[in-house]
């Protein structure tokens, strides 16, 4: 087995500034007690200014005022962490959060689906920076080892038991994962790497240290398994980003907007699933909130899709206070199925699936505003069909041609060089539903080459009636 670990250094930092207009401003996040605020971690442009880690906030605000602020939250670290495990399970599914602020996921079994490793670990790393999160990647024989290795290294990929254990030898004790009071002691017995530990006699490491010491070298030598739980992706999707500041136009939402559907098709993706049914959560000052429900006509995922339909409905919606924080929760998520295409696609390069097109269509025209039409089995012509939202394909009956034009109302046609091609047809029908017809329609055709069908009732003189022109 070869097992990927993916730690992410910045995990708390990535998660605040990937909702940020401008990520690269100076940040900070803060913690301790409200009368020591202290800097927990910081952006590369915060350390610019000469902040540092462990620095008070009033000692930072000594130095400068031109960074922002964010509390630490425990509990949204927890949150990420469990959505890139998520978008994880698309790789494999073996993932495990056993490590805080990394990921492990089993790859071998996933090199046939995803090419060879550089391919793969190019893959993994392309859609991690998408998603805003800075990494190290590692990979080796067991889930421990890979851990421990990525405290090092980045970009290392050992793929035997001999090439671990010769990385490993290298590795510096304090990087093990040990518990730091045997790091130390290691330290002042001049055992600086773990090949000079591992050359000591087995026996006397037994009786100087905890026993749980040599379990952990046999773990991360590939020696003794290591029990990992697996993570199971939940059944529905919630994301939450709180803005900076309170926004009172749609164009401001658009960013945050554009951040939650990529999570969305993310987490759909490694669900191997799609949404049909999602809401955006509008948050309001004073707990009011206004909500935006989103709905498609089939299963989707595609990031750009989403955006553009929640986009549709966003902008069609009053907002009636300004907003302080925007949610998305799906839970009708059923399995994705890909549309089938030709090989060759014939579309001109900018054209649309018929599928994304009417989804847009309805997005910015309302749910109302787009139908499709399907047949009933009635032999009047404005009874034969009905619009609906998702048509099923049926064939229609057979019958003699129909116009494809259906005037609303028929009117009197007073042409008097109109040239009669075909008919009577006798149409008799709806006696059941009170809306009796009884009529003669004709195939007609205008001195300008036009064809239309018009119809003159039973029994009754007069010009004919002009129902539905032909294409």
């Amino acid at each position: 087995m070869l097992w990927a670990c993916i730690v992410l250094p910045q995990l708390a930092l990535d998660a605040v500034s990937r909702r940020l207009a401008d990520p690269e401003a100076p940040l900070v996040l803060l913690s301790g007690s409200p009368q020591h605020r202290v800097i927990q971690a910081l952006n590369p442009a915060a350390r610019a200014l000469g902040l540092r880690r462990g620095q008070s906030l009033a000692a930072a605000h000594a130095l400068t005022r031109a960074f922002a602020s964010v509390e630490q939250d425990p509990a949204e670290i927890e949150r990420w962490q469990q959505f890139l495990a998520a978008w994880a399970y698309r790789f494999s599914s073996q993932v495990s959060l056993r490590y805080p602020r990394a990921l492990l996921l089993e790859i071998h079994s996933s090199l046939a689906l995803f090419g060879p490793w550089p391919r793969f670990e190019a893959r993994l790393r392309d859609e991690l920076a998408a998603l805003g999160f800075r990494h190290r990647l590692v990979v080796a024989p067991n889930p421990a080892a890979a851990r421990a290795l990525a405290n090092v290294h980045d970009g290392l990929a050992v793929l035997s038991a001999e090439a671990l254990r010769e990385a490993l030898e290298r590795m510096p004790v304090d990087r093990l994962g040990l518990e730091p009071q045997v790091a130390t002691a290691f330290a002042r017995m001049g055992l600086r790497v773990l090949g000079q530990v591992l050359a000591l006699p087995r026996a006397t490491l037994a009786r100087r240290f905890p026993a749980h010491l040599l379990q952990h070298l046999d773990t991360l030598l590939g020696e003794r398994p290591l029990a990992l739980e697996c993570y199971v992706p939940p059944d529905e999707f919630a994301g939450r980003l709180e803005l900076n500041f309170e926004v009172e136009s749609h164009q401001a939402l658009l960013f945050p907007l554009r951040r939650l559907t990529a999570d969305l098709a993310a987490f759909l993706a490694g669900r191997d699933s799609g949404v049909q049914r999602f809401t955006l959560h509008l948050e309001h000052r004073g707990g009011g909130e206004t909500q935006v429900p989103v709905g498609l006509l089939g299963a989707e995922r595609d990031p750009a899709l989403l955006f553009e339909l929640a986009r549709g409905r966003l902008e069609r919606q009053q907002v009636p206070a300004p907003v302080q924080a925007m949610r998305l929760l799906a839970r009708d998520l059923p399995a994705f199925v890909p549309e089938h295409r030709q090989l060759f696609d014939e579309r001109p390069q900018q054209s649309l699936p018929w599928e994304q097109l009417r989804e847009r269509l309805r997005a910015r025209l309302g749910d109302d505003a787009v139908h499709g039409l399907s047949a009933r089995a009635d032999h009047r012509p404005e009874a034969a069909w009905r619009a609906e939202s998702a048509p099923k394909a049926s064939p229609l009956p057979p019958a003699t041609p129909r116009p494809g034009w259906l005037l609303p109302e028929p009117v009197a046609l007073r042409e008097a060089s109109l040239r009669v091609l075909a008919g009577p047809e006798r149409i008799e029908s709806g006696w059941w539903d009170g809306a009796d017809v009884r009529r003669d329609y004709y195939l007609v055709e205008t001195r300008g080459g036009q064809r239309g069908w018009a119809f003159r009732p039973v029994g009754v003189d007069g010009p004919l009636l002009l129902h539905g022109w032909f294409a």
